[in-house]
């Protein structure tokens, strides 16, 4: 009997893989399975999942290199076709499939990975009718972005030159497809809007297959199209190809050639148009003059217009009694005001000192002070008098009250006392 072999758990993982590594079988298989416990790594870029089917489960592991190749976003319960290899994590002897490739199972990966950020997009509202600007009804500068060697380019200044070529045509070349035309698209429309370059912006390219045409399907693309300050017409390939671009753009196109018609007006049409309005004013100009002529003629033949003099004699008339008027009323005004300013004249003449005077009365002053009683003054005082020719100067002699001292104590209070001295 043949002695068991005594090994380290390392070492029977290390044999256990490389038996795996040398069975051609396990090298190289596809096996289609749905997806569980799906893990997306967003540091390391690695992707772990399970695959499972009805009855069991084998777990999987996608790296990086491999993973960023992928046009689609893997999902649980999404049903797929892994390409890979088996072999052994020999720290936990865990066997496992290495996918270096996978495809979803009845519907291609571009498709998928198309309907999926469409899905995304729409819900964040990138494709909203309320996001979208208009177009400029009279562009000076059209912007154009597409390959400088494809015919979408020629097709666009053709159309441009025809309908509009006072519009000044800005071209900026990109690649419009394989793995660079994503970046340099959007560093495209970017440029345009940084400097302001154009008044509306052309992005597209003629047709093409579903990998031709992917550049416009990134999420990067559709992004810089739906975040241009600049309205921008994406025209994608033919009238039945639908990119990601189309419902991020403002206007979509069905050719790059129906683009240019978008984006200027046709300039023998804007003639047509100039012409009409011509022809409208003018004969509404004319119809006006006819009308003002009619409407002159018809006051002309009227008075007093017929007769102007009869207008000239009625409004000297009214002019003659307007101005008798006004010197009526100015005489009486006058009148008026002597009269009031005699009859104030005679008061102040009546209340005036000097028609006191005038009636024989005098008037006495003691050092510039009027003097009402004998008790203001003392003999030897020097007092003024005021005549009504005149003034004396006097000085006092003797002065005699009026009456005895019951009446002057009477008398006191209106001011006058009676002394003897």
């Amino acid at each position: 009997m043949r002695t068991p072999l005594q090994v380290t758990v390392s070492q029977l993982n290390t044999y256990i893989r490389s038996r795996m590594e040398e069975d051609p079988a396990l090298q190289s298989l596809f096996v289609v399975g749905e997806i569980s416990n799906f893990t997306d790594h967003y540091r390391s870029g690695h992707l772990y999942l399970s695959l499972k089917d009805e009855k069991s489960v084998i777990r999987a592991v996608m790296f990086s290199q491999y993973a960023r190749r992928l046009r689609f976003h893997p999902e649980d319960g999404m049903k797929v076709i892994a390409r890979g290899h088996v072999g052994v994590y020999e720290a936990n002897g865990q066997y496992q499939l290495y996918i270096e490739d996978m495809q979803p199972d009845g519907v291609g990966a571009l498709n998928l990975a198309y309907e999926q950020l469409k899905r995304k997009l729409e819900k964040e509202g990138l494709f909203s009718p309320e996001r979208k600007k208009p177009l400029p009804r009279y562009p000076e500068r059209i912007g154009v972005i597409t390959s400088p060697t494809g015919a979408a380019v020629q097709d666009i200044k053709t159309i441009l030159a025809r309908r509009f070529p006072l519009a000044e045509i800005v071209f900026c070349p990109v690649l419009v497809q394989g793995e660079g035309a994503a970046p340099q698209i959007v560093e495209a429309l970017s440029r345009m809007n940084r400097l302001k370059a154009a008044d509306v912006i052309i992005l597209g390219r003629g047709g093409g297959s579903l990998e031709d045409l992917w550049a416009f399907n990134e999420e990067s693309v559709a992004r810089a199209v739906a975040a241009s300050e600049i309205p921008v017409i994406s025209a994608v390939g033919h009238e039945t190809d639908f990119t990601i671009c189309d419902f991020a753009a403002d206007c979509r196109a069905a050719t790059p050639s129906a683009a240019a018609e978008l984006a200027v007006p046709d300039q023998a049409m804007l003639k047509d148009s100039l012409l009409a309005v011509n022809e409208r004013l003018l004969r509404k100009l004319q119809s006006n003059v006819e009308r003002s002529r009619q409407r002159l003629d018809e006051l002309v033949g009227r008075s007093p217009l017929a007769e102007p003099h009869k207008l000239l004699q009625k409004q000297q008339m009214q002019l003659e009694n307007l101005k008798e008027a006004f010197l009526r009323a100015s005489l009486k005004g006058i009148s008026d005001k002597r009269t009031a300013f005699s009859l104030k004249a005679e008061k102040l003449q009546a209340l005036s000192p000097l028609s006191v005077l005038a009636r024989g009365y005098s008037i006495a002053e003691k050092e510039g002070s009027l003097l009402r009683s004998v008790t203001e003054v003392q003999k030897g005082d020097a007092v003024k008098i005021y005549l009504q020719d005149g003034c004396m100067d006097c000085v006092v002699e003797h002065k005699t009250c009026n009456k005895t001292d019951k009446k002057r104590k009477g008398r006191a209070k209106n001011g006058v006392e009676n002394h003897d001295v």
